[in-house]
């Protein structure tokens, strides 16, 4: 049966808002959190953007919940030893409810220390190696790598869970997907697309070792419909780019400047607007027929706790029936 979670932004809430949500989370009946990990927010109307090891290490006192990075680039802006250590530590805070999601990350967060932008191919290569090395650290052994990406040299994670961080690693187009299938423990993606998870789970290799599917979505529950549509076309318009201008556009400038070409009607056909209960558990159907374990739904705007009353009282128990 899908498990429903709830997704953290951190690019349009700052951290003391975050950990209040993940508490009525947890209250409203939603069982796990994704949380996003930025440097920058999409645009400048989100407005925050905060180190999601700090807000994770919070979470690990004010919830039960298991937490997962929704995702992390663990190859450009932050070395992957470095990624390891964090995740660890995390995962120990936790009491092994942490899940590491990476995945091959966006020029608007990468590119602040003016490293190359590489394409795509390189990329997931990159993410590959990085995999690779962070396995290796979660064993808590001494570490050294010489890789065509990384080097590593007598890197050891004294502080380790009991059982290495699962990593789960996005994906969207079909060479993502087949590393996904690959290397990972479990496969991310925002779009319930069946066929795509059943590529992920043809190339996942043995069977009855049950990788995890996750998703989100991001919806924009209010008693006005018209008004929770504009809330959502203001913050989160760029929801309906194309794939390549998400992680090729530099600053949250130019995804603004991109926006501008988004109408309302766009953005209507990507996010559920409004209070009616049926469109609701639509949404979050479609993911669970796409054959999804867990998916993840994150509320635009302001109206927090009528979101999370909505889903307590209206949502969560048709979905749990």
């Amino acid at each position: 049966m899908t498990e429903y979670g709830y997704f953290l932004a951190a690019e349009e809430h700052g951290p003391a808002e975050l950990i209040e949500q993940a508490r009525m989370a947890e209250q409203a009946g939603f069982t796990s959190l994704w949380i996003s990990d930025h440097y920058h927010p999409w645009n400048e109307a989100q407005g925050q953007s905060s180190f999601v090891w700090s807000v994770i290490g919070a979470l690990a006192q004010a919830t039960s919940l298991p937490v997962q990075t929704a995702v992390t680039c663990p190859t450009f802006r932050i070395h992957p030893a470095v990624v390891a250590q964090a995740a660890a530590t995390s995962a120990v805070l936790l009491g092994g409810r942490f899940r590491l999601g990476v995945g091959s990350g966006e020029a608007l967060n990468e590119h602040v220390l003016g490293d190359r932008w590489p394409p795509a191919p390189v990329r997931l290569e990159m993410l590959e190696e990085a995999v690779m090395v962070m396995r290796q650290l979660f064993e808590g052994r001494r570490v050294n790598h010489h890789g065509k990406h990384y080097t590593v040299e007598n890197a050891r994670l004294f502080t380790v869970p009991d059982e290495p961080v699962p990593i789960d690693i996005a994906a969207f187009g079909e060479a993502a997907c087949a590393l996904a299938g690959r290397v990972g423990d479990g496969f991310i993606t925002m779009v319930p697309d069946a066929e795509l998870v059943e590529r992920f789970r043809r190339g996942s290799g043995a069977s009855g070792n049950h990788k995890p599917v996750r998703g989100g979505l991001k919806v924009c529950f209010g008693p006005d419909a018209d008004e929770a549509l504009r809330t959502a076309h203001r913050l989160w318009a760029v929801e309906s780019l194309p794939g390549q201008l998400l992680t090729t556009l530099p600053t949250p400038a130019h995804f603004e400047q991109a926006s501008d070409l988004i109408t309302p009607e766009r953005t209507a056909r990507k996010v559920t607007c409004g209070d009616d209960i049926d469109a609701h558990i639509g949404a979050l159907s479609a993911y669970a027929e796409a054959g999804f374990d867990t998916v993840y739904v994150n509320q635009i705007g302001p109206d927090q706790r009528g979101f999370f009353d909505f889903y307590r009282t209206k949502v969560l128990p048709q979905l749990a029936g």
